[in-house]
Order: structure tokens, then sequence, then C-alpha cells
């Protein structure tokens, strides 16, 4: 009788012999299913990347766009007060020739009379163009708005546009259209903001217009026509305010390549700016991803396979070691997930006690071993605290240390710096397995290195290289709250380049931008490793020293920097010359945040540059009110301009031997309506400073010639009327041109109005100064010396200026009668002017007395309070009627 099999020992070779193979299926199936969960992870981190870059990218190339713009918007802005204070007198011609709008970002300027026509221009193949039919002209025609109109070349043929126009409504004093001023740049001036690189092979960046046709792109990619747009037609897509979207198929790219379209409206001009990145690009990364995992799983499966062929055959034999190769085999899948990451296989080393001392590397792929700067044979076998000793210390023991007693650690690290290492950042996973840790190890030096460049556009100033106002806003909170922690102080250093906008006018904005870079190196080297400079914004500087150990060490620096800025610059042949003011504010003494630290050392400094230039002031609470004070004065001196609230007073001169009058001297009266009649000594300075003595010179000159104008019409027999230039108006060489205009236009003989120009007026440049008073004289304006013995005028220049009148300052008519000095001086001034050929005028005369030295000194006109105070135009045709006016002085 044969013993059957029994059941109980068949069943165990049955289930041994198919574990394994269910194994094999069910880890196989497994690292399928992690292989696409993982592809489809990295696909969509690298979309969501992507999103984020072109959002970033297209924040900061709107920001671009809109500072570019804003600039052009300040230049067109700059060309129409220049052309309606010159009344149409302005020639860009002259301009270029100075040195302005050479730079390449400027194609043309131009000024379009009321008819369309172009006038004057820096280019001269402009000149005379026809701009009447185009859109902006017709805009700028029939709406009286200020505002500055963006618009594509005239008759493009292209959906692209090589150029863009700034135009800019030009009026007439009375409001009424005057013509356009056209500012036009080439494209590349709104689409430079990146490098291919920074883009992809099939990047582009454009500009295009919210609220009209143009369309500014930059396209890198290959196969891209000048002529043809490659981004899509539809405006709809970014009709948003801002966002980014995928574009594929018919709504996509004419290209047809899938892209993703950022874009931001600008803050300020009806512009967008559009970013678009390639998705093939994109998701390059990924794609290789997904490559190099499915091959891993294909290899791994094969393995899984062969293993579990393997084990079936050698279970029972085997079992025991089967289980220590199962923890391998997981710790390298694990640890291999993709090709493009080093792994390493850490197996813990301990002491008798059981502690953890250190770790050995069990198993590793050459790329981890080459971010070691090793092969995989030489690393395996190695401590751990070999590796690592004179790199990372003992910072990456207790971080391996820390992932064996969690299980699990992740985090993104900056590689300590070491030749030895071919990785700056890695992202780095640690999963224990067993008696050790499964490590990978991912390279993102790329990727953070884009965030860096990215956060150093938005931190940096372009032109100088310097940290700019938006690190500053950011860093100084920091500082003053490290400050504050530290118990030390902190200050802040405002400066302002004294002249730099001459160097400007005169140099042109090419060497402006080179002396801006030069001063920011000059600042730089003046200071500690751990003190900042600022470019804060245009001119002005902000420096921080960081501490500040006492008053006076703040104060140093201050004199260190003004005598730096003492020497000339040395650019491009030419040696531009500015100046340094300085204002200090103390952390925590002066300001509490840093938004009013920076506004108390910006009071400061505007207190020394009121005091004289090239001077450094520590800030005082008085200085905001006195600050106040002058603001509000400027305000309502501006307020004034522009409500016509300025009237002219005429104080008669007459003839020193027979009372007639000769001629009347032209003052400007300031009538506010709630504080009445303001004297000039209150605005003129203010007016000087500010630059408003120009339009108020003008203003002089226009109604002192509607004057003259009215009295003829009425039939009174007029005498001149001079009236006085400024030393500012006369420097801009605009004064012959603006005479020109005003007699032409009230139909008046050049004889009746007459020109008075102080002695510091005529101190610049010999040729100049000749040419502008030869032009005046052109005319057929007589030339008065005002307040002759104030200035520096020396013989041998009065004798080539060549004036007509001189008179003299009343500190010598004052004089007269009261010693014997004060008359042997005013006779040697009568003698020297009658030898030069000039009448003389004595200011001033007061008394009887006066008069009758001065009729003894051969002086041949007075002027003074004796013979006649200034007085309202009203009361003029009677003293012209009159005729004598010694008859109301017996």
């Amino acid at each position: 009788m044969n013993d059957p099999t029994p059941i109980s020992s068949a069943r165990p070779s049955l289930l041994a012999l198919l574990f394994w193979p269910v194994a094999a299926i069910l880890l196989i199936a497994a690292v399928w299913w992690i292989t696409f969960v993982r592809a489809n992870n990295e696909r969509t981190e690298a979309e969501q990347n992507t999103r984020r870059e072109a959002t970033a990218a297209a924040q900061a190339y709107e920001q671009y766009v809109t500072r570019s713009v804003a600039q052009m918007d300040q230049v067109s802005m700059q060309l129409k007060q220049s052309w309606e204070q010159s009344n149409g007198q302005l020639r860009l011609e002259h301009l270029t020739r100075d040195g302005m709008f050479l730079d390449s970002a400027f194609v043309a300027v131009s000024v379009v009379d009321a008819q369309g026509r172009v006038i004057s221009s820096t280019r001269a193949s402009e000149l005379d163009t026809s701009y009447a039919q185009s859109a902006f002209f017709k805009f700028h025609r029939n709406n009286n708005s200020s505002s500055l109109k963006i618009e594509t070349p005239q008759g493009a043929p292209t959906p692209v546009h090589a150029a863009v126009l700034f135009s800019r409504r030009l009026d007439t004093r009375e409001e009424a259209f005057d013509g356009v001023v056209v500012v036009t740049v080439p494209s590349d001036y709104l689409t430079s903001f990146y490098v291919p690189s920074a883009l992809g092979r099939e990047g582009m960046v454009a500009t295009v217009g919210a609220e009209s046709g143009l369309r500014l792109e930059q396209q890198e990619y290959a196969g891209a026509s000048p002529s043809e747009t490659a981004f899509p037609h539809n405006p709809g897509l970014w009709a948003a305010e801002y966002g980014v979207s995928l574009l594929d198929g018919e709504r996509g790219f004419p290209d047809g390549q899938p892209r993703f379209l950022a874009w931001r409206h600008s803050s300020a001009y009806p512009l967008v700016a559009l970013v678009a990145l390639s998705k093939n690009e994109a998701m390059a990364a990924a794609d290789a991803y997904w490559i190099d995992g499915r091959n891993n799983a294909a290899f791994a499966s094969f393995g899984l396979a062969l293993i579990a062929a393997l084990a079936t055959v050698l279970a029972r034999r085997a079992a025991h070691r089967l289980s220590e190769q199962e923890d391998v085999r997981l710790a390298y899948r694990t640890a291999t997930e993709s090709a493009n990451d080093g792994f390493y296989m850490a197996a813990a080393l301990r002491n008798d006690a059981g502690e953890i001392v250190d770790f050995q590397i069990v198993d590793c792929n050459e790329r981890g071993a080459y971010f070691y700067g090793t092969s995989r044979g030489e690393l395996l076998g190695k401590r751990l605290s070999s590796i690592e000793a004179g790199v990372f210390g003992d910072a990456l023991l207790d971080t391996y240390t820390a992932a064996m007693e969690s299980g699990f650690h992740e985090d993104e690290r900056e590689m300590p710096s070491d030749k030895r290492l071919n990785i700056k950042w890695g992202h780095r996973r640690l999963v224990r397995v067993g008696n050790g840790l499964a490590v990978t190890l991912r390279d993102i030096s790329e990727r953070k290195a884009h965030v860096v460049e990215l956060e150093r556009l938005a931190n940096e100033d372009m032109l100088t290289g310097l940290p700019n106002r938006h690190w500053l806003m950011g860093f100084l909170p920091l500082a003053m709250a490290a400050s504050r922690a530290n118990g030390t102080e902190l200050s802040l250093l405002f400066i302002d380049l004294d002249e730099f906008k001459q160097v400007n006018d005169l140099h042109g904005h090419a060497v402006g931008d080179q002396l801006l870079k030069a001063a920011g190196e000059r600042l730089r080297a003046l200071l500690r490793p751990g003190d900042h400079v600022v470019r804060f914004g245009g001119d002005e500087f902000i420096v921080l020293l960081m501490p500040s150990e006492a008053e006076q060490q703040a104060a140093s620096v201050a004199e260190r920097i003004i005598a730096a800025f003492g020497t000339p610059f040395t650019i491009g042949g030419e040696q531009p010359q500015v100046g340094a003011s300085v204002g200090i504010s103390v952390f925590p003494r002066d300001a509490a945040d840093a938004a009013a630290l920076i506004k108390n050392g910006d009071i400061a400094m505007y207190a020394g540059k009121t005091d004289g230039k090239g001077q450094y002031r520590y800030f005082e609470a008085s200085q905001s009110r006195i600050i106040q004070s002058r603001l509000q004065l400027k305000h309502r001196l501006l307020e004034a301009i522009e409500l016509d609230q300025f009237v002219l007073y005429y104080q008669p001169r007459v003839d020193a031997y027979t009372g007639k009058v000769c001629s009347m001297e032209a003052l400007v009266r300031w009538i506010h309506p709630q504080h009445g009649l303001v004297s000039p000594l209150e605005f003129i300075p203010m007016a000087e400073t500010t630059g408003l003595i120009l339009r108020i010179g003008e203003m002089v000159m226009e109604k002192a010639c509607r004057q003259i104008d009215e009295w003829r019409s009425a039939g009174l027999a007029v005498v001149p009327v001079s009236i006085n230039v400024s030393p500012k108006q006369f420097a801009r060489g605009e004064v012959h041109r603006q005479l020109a205009v005003y007699l032409d236009r009230y139909a008046i003989p050049s004889s009746l109005l007459e020109v008075e120009i102080t002695e510091s007026a005529m101190m610049g440049e010999q040729e100049e100064v000749l040419a502008e008073l030869g032009a005046i004289r052109a005319l057929g304006v007589k030339l008065h010396v005002d307040d002759f013995g104030t200035g520096y005028s020396s013989l041998s220049q009065l004798q080539k200026l060549k004036m007509d009148v001189l008179k003299v300052d009343r500190a010598f008519t004052s004089e007269l009668g009261n010693s014997r000095e004060g008359r042997v001086f005013f006779q040697a001034i009568v003698s020297m002017a009658h030898a030069l050929g000039m009448s003389v005028v004595a200011e001033g005369v007061e008394t009887a007395e006066q008069l009758g030295i001065l009729q003894e000194l051969g002086c041949n006109e007075v002027q003074g309070y004796y013979l006649a105070r200034p007085m309202p135009a009203a009361a003029i045709p009677s003293v012209l009627t009159q005729g004598n006016l010694f008859a109301t002085t017996r």
C-alpha cells in the first residue's frame, strides 16, 4: 500500500513557489505606479514652476516697460514746457548740437505745428513731413488734454512695429492747439529687457497697446520673421489686468508651438507686457524624468522577474539571505527613482551601547559620486565623517542621525563653498531603511540661480549696480531692528549731487549716466565693508553707517564725501564738476521708522543746500517747519502764476536837469487775495531758487509790452519802459527771442523797450555773453547795467560789453552829502561811464541835496522816492501828461 504525499507538506511548497511570482507582479505594478505618479508630479511641478516664472518675468518686464515709458513721458513733458515757455522758439536741432538726444534710444524727436507739418526735429529727414492724417495728431487736435499718447508709426506696413511714437499736445498761451511734440524710439527700447538665454530658445517678450494696435516684439526663436507677429492675434487673451495661460492649438501661437503666455497691464500707461515661455522647453526635464523613470522601471521589472524566478528555485535554501537582499533591493529602488539624482545608501555604525557614531556608504550611483568630485568605486566603503571632514563639519552627521530617529527628512540647502563639490544647491531626501538611510540628492542650482537673478533685478539699480530704493525699503527696517536690539545707533546720510542738471544740459545724458556710475564707485570707496551705498533715485544717494558709534563719525564721513566730490570726474575726455550736499538723520534719535528716517535725512540735506551747496547738516525738527513754510510759499507762487496775480508798477526816471520824464522802470508786484501786497523781497529769492523766475520774467516782458500798446492806443506820449532780466533768464540765452516775439505781437517800436541786466548776470562765458547782448542790441533795444557797484564788473569788461546806460546802485547815492569819499566815488563812476559813451542813472534819490549834488556831478537821469514812488499803470497817464516832475517836489 503506497503512502500518499501529505497535503500539508505539498501546500507549503506550492505557496513558496507562488509567493515570489505574485510578489514580483505586485512589486512591478508598484514600480510602474510610482513611476507614473512621480512623472505626473514632475510635470505638474514643472508646469507650476513655469507659470510662476512667467508671472514673475511678466511683472518684472511690466515694471521695466512702465519705467521706460515714464522716462519718455518726462522727456515729452519737459519738451512741452520748454516749447511753450519759449513761445514756440525752441529748436530741437540746437539741442542735438548741444549733445542732447544723441542716445540710440531716440530715433527722432520732432515738433509738429498745428497744421501737422514737422517744423523742428533731431532728424533732418523728418523736417516738412506731414502728420496731419495720423491718428495721434487728430487726437491731440480734437482733445484738450496734455496726457501722453502712445501710437504706432505712421503707415506701418507690418503688424509688428519697429518703433513707437510718444506724443503730447502743445498749447498756446490761450490754451489753443499749437501742435504736437513727438518722440520716436526703436522697439528694442521696450523689448530688450531679457536676453534670449533667460527666455529659452523659443521664448519671447512683447509690448502691446491696451487701447491701440501697437505691437512690439522680441523674437529670438529660429525662423521668427520681423514682418509677422509671433504672438496670438486675439487681444482678448490678455484683457484681464494680469494672468498666465497655456496656449495650444488653434487659439495659440502662429508657429504652432505651445507656450505659457503671461501678461501684466502697465500700472500707468495703456500698455500690456507679454512674456511667452515654451511649454516644450519647460517640460523637457519632466519628459526626461519620465523616460529615465520608464527605463528604470523596465530595468527594475526585468530584475524583479529574474529575482522572482531565481527565488522560486532557491527559496528554501536562501530564505534568510533573500530577506537581507530584499532590504537592499527596497533601498536601491527608493534611492534610484530618478537617473538625474544622486543616490546613496548609508549604513549606520553603532558603538557597544547601540548609539550611532557614524555612517558608511554601502552603495551609490555615479551621479552621486560626481556631486562629491569622485568616482563610485572611490566613494563606496567610506565613512561619512571622512567624506564630510572640513566641508560640512558635524552638521551633516547630526542630520543623518536625526533622520534615523524620525524615519524621514527632506530639505533644500546651499552646499558649502568647496572646490571638491560639483553642486551648489541640492534638494535632499533621507528615508530610513532597516539599519541605514536611503539618500537622494537632486541638483537644483540652476533653478535657485534663476530665483536669485530675479531677486537681484528687483533690488539692484540697473545703471550703477548699487542697491536700489526697493532694496533699501526692505533692508532698512531690519537694520533698524538690529540696531535697537544691540543698543547701537544707525546713521543715514542723504546725498544730493549739486549741479548735476547742468552736467546733463551741457554734456548730455550719456555723460550724466557715466557720472552717476562713477559717483556710486567713489562713494563705495569711502566706506567701511559693513556700510551700504544705495542709489535712491535720480542724482540722490543714501549711505547707511552700521553701526554708527558717535555723531562725529557721521560728520567725518560726510566731510570726506563732500571733499571727494570736490575733485572733477573724468568721463570720455570731459571733466564734469559736481558737488555734494549731505543731510544726516540718526536712528533712534531722529525717527522711529524707515520712511521717517529717510524723510528727515532729505529735509536736513535740503536745509543745507538752501544755506549754500556743498555742506552737511544734521536733522533738526525746526528744519521741517522751515521747509514746510518754503514749500507753501512755492505752492502759492505757482498758484499766483497760474491765476495771474502779478501786476506791474512803474517808477519814472527823469532828466537830472529839466525834470522831464525820460523813461520808466517796470517793477513786478504780487497781489495775493488774502495776504495783500507781497514784498518782492519775499518771493523773488524763492522764484530764483525754484526756477519760477523764468516764467515770471517772461510774464513781466509780455505785460510791459501789452501796457505800452494800451498807452499808445490811448494817444499818450509814451516814454521807454525798462524791464529787469534775472541772471537765470539771461543764462538761458533766450531773452532776445522772447523780446522779438512780444515786440512783434504788440507792434511796438524797439526803442520803447529797454532791458536792465545786473553785473552778476554777465559773469558767464565771455563769447556767450557778448553774443546774447549783441542779439538784444540788434533788435534796437537799449541795455542797462543795473545796480552797478554791487557786482564784479571791470573797466575792460564794460568796454567790451558796450552797454547803453549805467544805473548806479542806491548805496552810492545814499553817501552823497554824508562824506567826501561818497562824492569822489560817484564822480569817478560818472566820468568812467561818460568816457565809455554810457548815460548815468542814479538810483535811490531821496533828498533835494542828493539831487543837487548829482546835477553838479553831471549825472544824466535820476530815479527815487524824492521824485516818484512806483505806481500802478492807472496812475501813469497823469505823469506822462504832466511831463515835469520837479514841479511836484517844490
